[in-house]
């Protein structure tokens, strides 16, 4: 297989499964449609965002952007972007996996 097809694998295999694996991802660090679950990544991110705001957590914070796209999904644009990075990491993958088949011979 030529080295195009394999990034064009990666890109692909990479943004798509970005876009499904990250509202996994947001739930498994306990951000959800319920909110913030207790004793989770997100109860400890939220804790320390709201000691250093003096206790409260700043709106547009990470904690908050990030409760946001875990109680009603991500937004276009963040879509966007998880794809993107899913994508740029899928080419990289594939043009390793490339390099290391060309190796072998």
């Amino acid at each position: 297989m030529s080295r195009g097809l394999f990034t064009i694998i990666g890109v692909t295999a990479g943004a798509a499964g970005a876009v499904a694996l990250a509202p996994l991802a947001l739930t498994a660090a306990g951000f959800s449609s319920a909110g913030i679950a207790a004793s989770s990544l997100g109860a400890s991110l939220m804790s320390s965002a709201a000691i250093a705001n003096g206790g409260g957590v700043a709106a547009g914070s990470l904690v908050a952007a990030l409760q946001s796209a875990g109680a009603a999904g991500l937004s276009a644009a963040a879509t966007a972007g998880v794809a993107s990075v899913g994508g740029a990491t899928g080419a990289v993958l594939g043009g390793a996996v490339h390099f290391l088949k060309r190796l072998r011979k």
